[in-house]
């Protein structure tokens, strides 16, 4: 199990993603989606064991291990992609608001807090992932250069930037609305 979870490529081989925190673990659990395998810190595996192997910020206390093909037929790729974001409160709010306002993929757009295109003018009827990074680095330079566009969400002026989990909620709004 540890090999698995320290190897995305192997777990890719194997057809295996995994979950972190007890939010996400349960969201699934309450899906109907089965684990291949769950641990839990302290007492299926020592907490230092799940603080190595995460990419979260602070370690959870339980992670999972799940079968790609045992996700619900109709599942698409998240909307949104997430750039280092690691507060659990956050990515839990995302996951969340991603699952009310659909699914959409194809272009990926930056959302960076000044420099590009007001979010209300980009194009409804396309599908787009928006590209978030954590609240204080954003997103650097060459992630950006890797979306199609940039946009921008107005903000009065003198205000710095959103909480995360906000900015994706009003991106996948207006994407929303304007459909």
């Amino acid at each position: 199990m540890h090999r698995l979870l320290e190897s995305r490529r192997q777990r890719e081989k194997e057809g295996l993603f995994v979950v972190e925190g007890e939010d996400l673990v349960q969201a699934a659990d309450d899906a109907g989606v089965d684990p291949v395998e769950v641990l839990r810190a302290g007492d299926d595996v020592e907490p230092e064991l799940l603080a190595r192997v995460s990419t979260m910020g602070h370690p959870p206390r339980v992670m999972a291990l799940f079968r790609l093909d045992s996700l619900p037929r109709g599942v698409e790729p998240v909307s949104l992609s997430l750039w280092r974001v690691g507060d659990p409160g956050n990515v839990g709010t995302i996951l969340r608001t991603a699952d009310a306002f659909g699914e959409p993929s194809g272009k990926r757009v930056a959302l960076v807090s000044h420099g590009g295109q007001p979010l209300a003018r980009l194009d409804p009827g396309v599908p787009v992932t928006y590209v978030l990074g954590a609240e204080r680095e954003g997103l650097p330079d060459d992630v950006v250069a890797a979306c199609d566009e940039t946009a921008t969400i107005p903000l009065a002026e003198g205000s710095e930037s959103l909480n995360v989990a906000v900015a994706g909620a009003i991106a996948l709004y207006e994407h929303r609305r304007g459909r």
